[in-house]
């Protein structure tokens, strides 16, 4: 059978399979499938449930977005949110059948839950407002525009609009039959994390209201009768994923302090409950707990920071060379992987014995489904075919692996996909910039650079400086040099595929990317006249204007360029706007108009300058989209997104 070239409308056909979580006492395993549904424009889930042996029965059926599925200690209930009713609510099912059932019906929604071990109550996490508390404020009709007074300086906020501060987060306690009551006694930002074994402490994360130029959550045990609460992080930093030990005598989170700011790693702390001592297991790996991966596809992903076996044991995901791995710790300091390279494991959970992990894992040819993983042979079985029709019908292909010498003697990482088209003679290459920049591409499945690959372009996508999975100095060397060093390292992939390769066009070369990818777009072709043709997405044009507008202005560009209003000449040098004159290359710029990350004034700021200097370049706006539309967005809208990146390469390369 003749397989079919990947399309821009491909994105309604692939399932998302994510967030698996083993039943604590027995073999079966719950996850999440999402999938798109083109004619209402809109995502929707279900939770399916599996086990070793079995196939997968699906157990919801609602046409809604579902998250933050779990069993309740003794697995008698299946949880979950679910935004059937706009706001995310607390819903419980029943095990032994029934259907399921509405906890909250609170105006904000539920953003956190835990159960209580007792399994007769759980503790959410909700907005709670001063004067209704969480209570359904009185519908007012026909009332006419209010004024917004800002008094803070983190006063917007990217897909949210304009905060209102006489909402923040409080915990509360609620019993199987609805009763809620309030737990929080402080006017705080509260969460719970976890809730201890005998059910006397939480673990919560609490940051103030007062101070908006400080970004720092730390971790507290709090006694839930007393409520007196005893700080477990000791520097300052942003905690959290707290998870108690089976036996309650120790606690783990992860974290990391603000030595880099938002560069710095993450490790895995524990917490002795009888010594009060803390202790960091990870920090002679160099390179950061969790998983930073940028990709288009997995809808829904979500894992634990940690998970505590029996033994003691704890396992994590651990970002490393361009892959996402599960590892495990012992408390006496010995780590080791137990999966694999050239994958990206987004979602995992350890039965009760310790000898299964259920790993949702994805590869640059594989969507992503449900494995089943014995720990100790490293035998895998594949429980889930959700993608199976996508992959027998579709042309996919296998990217390569490249490595090359950027500045300073620094190997830089990536990937090329060569498309069918080279075996008859060389080819445009289009080079992909991801965002962050403190995130990474991985090996993992990307619906974007297989489309650009089947229009026939060799797709170039690397990891320069700035991007996570490696060293602590790589990750942190962009910061105070954007436009720099990591410019160089795109420039020399660039210049390696073009002498190594020679099926790829060194005429014939385009460049895109969105978000810092944008920003180094826009920068690219400011500074080079090799690429004729050009696609910048969510970008940054102007850091001076960025500063004031954008949601983290304030401290991502003190944080990133070094630099803040005191100094305009260094915002205006790492400006791209700056270098407008120079710009020889056609540039197509796309910007959402709801984006307060990177507001769509970047954009026009951009567009205007070109425009009125005689450049060529187009502007598309798209509406009801924030900084995440090509992920999250409406699936119309990330088609067309998809649709003009593609048309503007194909016309001008």
């Amino acid at each position: 059978m003749t397989k079919q070239k990947v399309t821009a409308q491909d994105i309604t056909e692939i399932t998302s399979v994510a967030a698996p979580v083993f039943h604590p006492t027995e073999d079966k395993v719950a996850y999440v499938a999402t999938a798109i549904n083109a004619e209402k424009n809109t995502y929707e889930s279900s939770i399916y449930v599996t086990t070793v042996t079995g196939e997968p029965v699906q157990w919801t059926h609602q046409k809604d977005r579902i998250s933050s599925v779990k069993w309740s200690p003794n697995g008698s209930y299946l949880s979950f949110l679910s935004n059937r009713n706009e706001k995310n609510q607390l819903y419980i099912l029943p095990v032994a059948g029934g259907e399921s059932r509405q906890l909250t019906t609170l105006p904000y929604g539920v953003s956190s839950y835990e159960w209580d071990p007792s399994e007769q109550t759980l503790w959410i996490t909700a907005r709670y407002d001063d004067e209704t508390g969480w209570e359904k404020p009185e519908e007012k009709k026909d009332e006419f525009p209010k004024t917004y007074t800002a008094k803070k300086m983190k006063y917007i906020q990217d897909g949210g609009g304009l905060v209102d501060h006489s909402k923040y987060s409080q915990i509360g306690r609620i019993s199987l039959d609805g009763n809620l009551e309030l737990w929080s006694n402080e006017h705080k930002n509260e969460s719970v994390q976890a809730v201890s074994p005998d059910g006397k402490q939480l673990v919560i994360s609490s940051t103030t209201l007062e101070d908006d130029q400080v970004f720092e959550s730390a971790v507290y045990l709090a006694d839930v009768e007393t409520k007196t609460k005893t700080a477990v992080t000791n520097e300052p930093g942003y905690y959290g994923g707290a998870a108690y030990s089976k036996d309650g005598c120790y606690l783990a989170f992860v974290g990391s302090n603000r030595t880099f700011e938002n560069a710095t790693h993450s490790n895995v702390y524990v917490y002795d409950l009888q010594a009060k001592t803390v202790e960091s297991l990870t920090e002679g790996l160099d390179a950061p707990v969790g998983d930073y991966v940028v990709a288009d596809v997995q809808q829904g992903a979500s894992a634990p920071s940690v998970v505590w076996t029996k033994d003691n044991h704890l396992y994590f995901q651990l970002s490393t060379q361009g892959d996402v791995r599960i590892y495990a710790a012992a408390l006496d300091g010995q780590i080791y992987p137990v999966t694999g390279e050239n994958e990206h494991v987004y979602g995992y959970s350890v039965n009760a014995d310790a000898t299964t992990l259920a790993v949702t894992v994805s590869n640059p040819v594989f969507p992503g489904e449900l494995i089943f993983l014995e720990i100790q042979s490293g035998e895998r079985k594949q429980k889930t075919n959700h993608n199976k029709d996508y992959m027998e019908t579709k042309q996919l292909i296998e990217p390569e692996a490249i490595v090359f010498e950027g500045p300073l003697g620094w190997q830089v990482y990536g990937w090329l996909i060569k498309p069918p088209e080279a075996q008859e003679g060389k080819v445009p290459l289009v080079t992909n910039i991801h965002g962050g920049p403190h995130a990474f591409y991985a090996n993992t499945f990307f619906h974007e650079m297989q489309l650009l690959a089947s229009q026939g372009f060799g797709v170039l996508y690397i990891n320069p400086r700035g991007s996570h999975s490696y060293s602590q100095e790589f990750v942190d060397a962009v910061r105070g040099d954007y436009g720099g060093n990591d410019y160089q390292d795109i420039m020399a992939a660039v210049d390696y595929v073009v002498e190594q390769y020679e099926w790829v066009d060194s005429n014939r070369l385009g460049v895109t990317g969105g978000s810092y990818g944008g920003f180094m777009t826009n920068w690219i072709v400011g500074h080079t006249d090799r690429f004729k043709a050009a696609v910048t997405q969510r970008s940054i044009s102007n850091w001076i204007s960025f500063y004031g507008v954008s949601d983290i202005g304030y401290y991502f560009t003190e944080w990133q360029i070094q630099s803040d209003m005191t100094d305009i000449d260094k915002l205006w040098d790492h400006s791209p706007l700056k270098y407008a004159a120079n710009v020889t290359t056609p540039l197509l710029i796309l910007h959402g108009e709801d984006d307060l990350r990177c507001p769509i004034e970047q954009a026009q700021q951009l567009y205007i300058t070109l425009k009125r200097m005689g450049k060529e370049t187009e502007f598309v706006r798209f509406p009801n989209a924030d900084h995440n539309l090509s992920r999250t967005g409406l699936p119309n809208l990330r088609i067309a997104r998809l649709e003009e990146i593609t048309g503007w390469f194909v016309n001008r390369l």
